[in-house]
């Protein structure tokens, strides 16, 4: 990570917290781009309270001249407590973007590390995702460990 920092994210990001996850899905192979755009609309007013409410916790990756390279976050939603886990609140790691050419330099990893520390010192005793392909290599070398969560589309 030479040359680059982490910092937390403000109100004022709410731009590049959309383009990340905007661009998150995208590397995914979502590519309908009116799908994309009720996505965010969606997450806009979400993702703003949360952000000014705490609700939201967003990191960013600069490079060099403040130009942000990678941003990941965890939203803390309301949720039932399970006999594991009396609190009242889940953690989900969200919106993990890096610029395809900043990748293969560690950035994802320490956000990672940044995002667990986190949710460590805040008392959460488990923290969720969804993993893409991309990024389950990663996950599982930090811990994480597939879950039996099912859905269905309605």
């Amino acid at each position: 990570m030479n040359g680059y920092t982490i910092r937390q994210a403000t109100p004022g990001d709410l731009e590049v917290v959309l383009y990340h996850r905007r661009r998150m899905f995208e590397d995914m192979g979502f590519r309908d781009p009116q799908a994309l755009e009720a996505m965010i609309a969606a997450s806009t007013p979400l993702l703003q309270r949360g952000l000014n409410d705490g609700t939201y916790r967003g990191w960013l990756v600069e490079a060099p001249g403040h130009r942000v390279v990678a941003g990941g976050g965890v939203i803390v939603l309301q949720f039932q407590p399970h006999p594991r886990d009396p609190q009242p609140t889940r953690a989900w790691v969200v919106n993990m973007f890096t610029e395809p050419e900043d990748r293969r330099r560690g950035l994802a990893r320490r956000l990672m590390e940044t995002i667990l520390g986190w949710c460590r010192e805040a008392g959460m005793r488990t923290l969720y995702l969804h993993a893409s392909d991309t990024g389950r290599p990663l996950y599982e070398k930090l811990g994480f460990l597939p879950t039996n969560e099912m859905r269905i589309a309605l």
